[in-house]
Order: structure tokens, then sequence, then C-alpha cells
């Protein structure tokens, strides 16, 4: 397993919930993503950067086991620092430097750990393992795409050719919206959707005594949203539009902010609460005491296709849900009132706060359970598989 996020990442990421299933039928080694040269320069401060220093030097072992089939690997090299560069031919030929470089610490690791019928899944790591498959000699190469990466400047630069270029050499293509999953297609007929896990084990009800202090004295009903507060992916006009529409409901926001949302309006508004940033533990104590959960997404190329992990925290507490309407929100249509601007969002909050019944609390928690990794990772089994018999 290739990509980019790093075994020992201060947040929690899709890909490395997909280890530790897969590790429960199969060897798995968890490749992190090699140094390169501009960041060991920018973050050489960072414990991390350090810790993968200390490795490069083997003053800390490269190979850690994790459980009884999943190896965490940290490649000893470096790699040149290329994203940005203008030139498509010098790119290429440094990528290929680059990968040679990638493959041959994998490939050490691989002996060590006498690995047989390898099948990489990579998660959207594009360039440093566009070569991995002939370099390392896999049987099958699996493509994982969970955001729209090209939406992002970081990667347009090189990754508008040479994604959808490894797109097209790779054996399949999996994903966890129905839009990237389409956007594969273009590429590779073999192109699917696999749903999203999630582990819910936390926003249990059963497990909640109490709603934090902080919100306890807030007047219902609440209207609240858990999450980072970047205008990149929120839309500052409707919750604007919600807190000035009802001002008797309070509108609570849960998570750290951006500059932007520092200076804008809700500042001023009367019934808006900012509450900051929470603990992981913490959070499901705060959607407790909401009312309605919202997910008010700005619709661009970012947050279209993108699989919101957060719909399935909300719904396994039960809770009503309003939240944009984008390609990726139509698995929940059945579960989650959908708007396309900010008049609907009030009409659709109105109407969740009449509507909801314990019946429809149920529904939404048995949902929102089904969603596991497990059954995520049997979905992408079955692709492979298929792929596998064809050959």
């Amino acid at each position: 397993m290739v990509g980019l996020a790093a075994f020992d990442i201060r947040s929690g990421s899709n890909v490395i919930n997909l280890a530790e299933v897969f590790s429960k039928q199969n060897r798995v080694l968890y490749v992190n993503y090699p140094l390169d040269r501009m960041t060991i320069l920018r973050k050489r401060k960072d414990p991390v950067i350090q810790k993968r220093l200390k490795i490069i030097k083997g003053e800390i072992p490269d190979l850690k086991q994790v459980n009884d089939n999943l190896w965490s690997f940290y490649p000893k090299t470096v790699l040149e620092s290329i994203n940005q560069l203008p030139f498509n031919r010098l790119f290429d030929f440094l990528n290929r430097i680059n990968n040679k470089r990638f493959s041959h610490e994998i490939n050490r690791a691989l002996k060590k750990l006498n690995f047989k019928d390898i099948i990489i899944f990579n998660d959207t790591d594009m360039f440093r393992s566009f070569y991995l498959k002939e370099l390392i000699g896999a049987k099958t190469y699996v493509y994982y795409t969970r955001d729209n990466m090209l939406a992002v400047d970081y990667w347009k630069r090189q990754g508008t050719r040479i994604e959808p270029a490894l797109m097209k050499k790779v054996d399949l293509i999996v994903a966890n919206s129905i839009y990237l999953a389409n956007i594969g297609k273009r590429y590779n007929l073999y192109s699917y959707y696999v749903g999203q896990g999630c582990d819910v084990s936390l926003f249990d009800k059963k497990l909640i005594k109490e709603v934090p202090p902080d919100l306890k004295p807030i007047k219902k009903p609440v209207i609240g949203y858990i999450g980072v507060l970047y205008i990149l992916r929120l839309d500052i006009d409707v919750l604007v539009h919600i807190a000035k529409s009802h001002p008797e409901w309070s509108l609570v926001l849960v998570g750290p902010e951006d500059d932007v949302f520092k200076e804008s309006e809700l500042h001023q508004i009367d019934n808006v609460y900012f509450l900051g940033s929470k603990k992981m533990e913490e959070i499901p104590a705060y959607l407790y005491g909401f009312d309605v959960a919202l997910n008010p997404q700005k619709l661009n190329e970012v947050t279209i296709g993108n699989y919101p992990r957060k719909i399935d925290e909300y719904l396994a507490m039960g809770k009503p849900v309003v939240a944009t309407k984008t390609k990726a929100m139509e698995v929940f249509k059945k579960w989650v009132y959908l708007a396309n601007n900010k008049e609907e969002y009030v009409e659709l909050l109105e109407k969740a706060l009449k509507e909801n019944t314990p019946e429809k609390v149920t529904e939404r928690e048995k949902v929102a359970r089904s969603h596991t990794w497990d059954a995520n990772v049997e979905a992408i089994y079955e692709k492979i598989e298929m792929i596998e018999k064809m050959k």
C-alpha cells in the first residue's frame, strides 16, 4: 500500500483504516511516503521529519510490525522535489529517477518479508508510484481515488497530465464516490464506486452521559456543524442566511477556523456560537446536543465528489441532517435533506425539525452502522477478484 498518508499521521485517514482491515486476510506492507528535499528544508524541525531523518541515518528501524499481518515501512531515501516543475520532459526524467529510488526501497522490504503475488493499492500517489507495477513486479495495480486532487493547485501543474496517464495504465480504479468513479471511467473502463467505510463506534447515544458545559446553556433548537471551518469547503453565505432567517434558532459551529471565517459576519450575529476545536473523543457529546446537523459545503471542484465522513457520524447519532446536494451525497438522499441553495437550507431545516421521529432516528443509525470498513473492503475485494479472473 502506497499513498499520501503516513502511518504516523496526526489525524485519521481512509487508507490506514483500509490497511487494518486488509490485514485481516492478507499480509500488508504499508509504505509511508518518502521525504523529498524541499520538505526537509522547510520542515526540518517538525518531529515527524526529524523521526524520518533518523530512520534514513539508521538510528531508528525502518520496518515496524503493527499486527500479525501488517507492517509499516519507512523508505530510507530522499526524492527530488518535482511537483511544480513546468517542463514536462524534465519532470518525467526526474520522476522516473524518483520512482526507481522509491521502488528500490520497497523491493528491499518485500524481499525481507518474502512477499509473493503482490497487489499494489495506491491511495492517489500519482507521481512517486507511476512506474511502480513494473519496478516491483506486481501482478495487479489498484488505484484508489477518494478526493478530486486535480482541483487543488498543488497537484494541477503536472497532475492534469500524469493522473489520467496513470489511470489508463492501472488494472483497476476504485473510488469512494460515484462522481470520482465516473472521472476514472473516462480513462479506464474498470473504474468502480466501492463506497466508504466509517468507524462510528464512538458515535453512540448510549455512551453519552451529558451535553458538554459550553453547549449546555445554549438555547434550543440547536442547528450545528462539526468540522473545519474553511472557506474552501464551507459556504459562509448559507450559514449567515440560516442564522438571520431564524434568530430563535442557535447556530453552533464546532471546529478550527481559517482567517476568512474569523473575520466573517458570523461573529457579529447574536445567535451564532463558535465553540472552537475539540478532541475526537469529545465530538459525539457535542453532536448529541444538536437538534439538526449541517454540512453546508460550498459547491466546487474540491467538494463536488468528496464523500464527507461526517455524514455517517451525524447519522450514527440519529440526527436529522441537512447538507448541500452534490454527486457524492446522492447515496444519502433517502436519509439526508439535500439543499441546492441557502433558501432551501432554511426550508429543509424547518422540515427536519418538524418531521423528526423515533422511527427516523433508528433508520439513520442503522444506515450509518452499515457503512463499515469491512463492508468497504469486501466491495474492493470483489472488484480485484473480478479483474484477476479476467487475466
